[in-house]
């Protein structure tokens, strides 16, 4: 079976071992209809056994809708999520649980998320004694709510299966509206959770990080972490201008004015150029700005750590009302409210 070739450059893929794992469920629940799911990824069914195959998102992302209607079960991503197979794991599944600790595992989680998922931007902090993790899509049509569910539940599980029965979330915040099946959240992540937030976060007590990982092998890690290096380094060299582009927006954003003219001139290169390589990469010149901007003022305004007047100069705009408006149109909120809510969340803690 073949598909119409895919522009590499632009579109963004998920590992074929995501896609397989969702096939491989609807096979246990008895509702795989092969034929579709061939139709659907455009792949035959051993093309997904390949360990570098990559599918577009899009793709997958359609394999979840089909999925939830084959099965008639809207939380077939959290369901999914919770089912324990060592030997269906990807790669980088294997590189996570022969870490020696859950910190080193949650480092390498973030550093290798791309090859999982590139629609979706993985991130990692610790505020205080809370250790968080972040995922945010590259655009408002990459979020899926299925496959998020399933992201949640299967961080969860395996991270209880292979190295601490006991962990909880402290909180979560999930980007979806509250579904129907809200209830089955907390239930499995076994803290609060909150629905419609600017991205999904999940929030656990540090101190679990220096769990040791118990059956860790350092002999499959050292192999399996050669392997997924070699990926991530061919994967790198498709989108490292824009990132490139992002550290300069971001190093220069409170201090002088963004402009495209003035970034082209210290990459050596016209500001035509910079457009063309960006628009290569899926990106204009002005989206990213947006991104960047967008990134910190939430990080921001959730920390308390600076006034709002202060944020809104940090992110080059002239005034807080032109901050506060771009804001709410970013969150659906004012940064006073959002801020607000973050507060009383940490102190309910």
């Amino acid at each position: 079976m073949t598909t119409a070739p895919t522009d590499t450059t632009t579109t963004p893929f998920v590992a074929a071992s995501s896609t397989l794992a969702l096939v491989h469920y609807l096979s246990r629940q008895g509702v795989l209809d092969s034929r579709r799911v061939e139709q659907l990824t455009g792949l035959d069914m051993p093309a997904l056994e390949d360990p570098d195959r990559r599918v577009p998102a899009e793709v997958h992302y359609r394999l979840w809708d089909f999925a939830e209607r084959v099965t008639g079960d809207p939380a077939v991503g959290l369901n999914a999520g919770q089912i324990i197979d060592p030997e269906r794991m990807g790669l980088v599944g294997h590189v996570f649980f022969n870490c020696d600790t859950l910190g080193e595992a949650v480092t390498q989680y973030v550093r290798l998320h791309r090859l999982i998922n590139e629609s979706v931007i993985l991130s990692f902090e610790q505020i205080a004694e809370q250790a968080i993790l972040t995922w945010q899509p590259d655009s408002p049509e990459h979020y899926c709510r299925q496959d998020m569910d399933r992201t949640l539940a299967a961080a969860m599980c395996r991270t209880r299966h292979f190295i601490y029965p006991d962990i909880k979330a402290d909180w979560a915040e999930i980007a979806h509206p509250r579904p129907d099946y809200a209830d089955k959240y907390e239930t499995l992540l076994k803290g609060p959770v909150t629905f419609g937030a600017a991205s999904t976060r999940l929030a656990f007590n540090s101190r679990h990080l220096s769990h040791p990982i118990p059956h860790r092998n350092p002999y499959v890690y050292s192999a399996v972490l050669r392997q997924v290096n070699g990926l991530l380094a061919r994967l790198q060299t498709r989108r490292s201008f824009s990132r490139k582009i992002r550290r300069l927006i971001s190093r220069q954003m409170s201090t002088d004015k963004i402009d495209a003219d003035t970034l082209a001139r210290q990459c050596h290169m016209s500001r035509q150029t910079l457009y063309r390589r960006l628009k290569k990469e899926g990106l204009s010149f002005h989206e990213l700005v947006e991104q960047v901007r967008k990134d910190k003022a939430l990080r921001y305004v959730a920390s308390d750590h600076y006034a709002l007047g202060e944020i809104a100069f940090l992110l080059g705009f002239s005034e807080l009302s032109a901050f506060s408006r771009a804001f709410k149109r970013w969150t659906g909120v004012a940064p006073a409210q959002y801020r607000a809510q973050h507060l009383t969340r940490e102190a309910d803690q």
